[in-house]
């Protein structure tokens, strides 16, 4: 096997494991709401099989990080909510998302 071949099956696999986490993420985010569930879907699978047969490098590196960029965010940033009254939205974070609160310092101190 030559050494394009390795390159191309490792970014293969790059691609695929990035796929996977991907629709993991989108399952645990989007956790019993069918149809942010589905839109999720589609727009993944879409977007990986609209960029199919992209064979630059280079824009395989750029493509696989943009997933990156969005899994992370998806993970770490996008909170559920649930609509129980007329106006009233209740907010469902995930238990990885609730975190210590940092006080806020109106004067942060220099390093010397």
């Amino acid at each position: 096997m030559g050494q394009a071949a390795k390159v191309t099956g490792a970014r293969r696999a790059w691609v695929l494991q990035l796929f996977k986490t991907l629709h993991r993420t989108r399952q645990q985010v989007f956790k019993n709401d069918t149809k942010a569930l589905e839109a999720a879907r589609i727009k993944i699978n879409e977007e990986f099989k609209s960029n199919k047969s992209e064979t630059s490098p280079k824009k395989i590196e750029e493509l696989i990080k943009i997933g990156s960029d969005v899994e992370l965010l998806l993970r770490t940033s996008v909170i559920q909510g649930i609509h129980t009254d007329h106006n009233t939205l209740k907010l469902v974070p995930r238990k990885e998302l609730l975190v210590e609160n940092v006080p806020y310092c109106d004067a942060p101190t220099q390093k010397q």
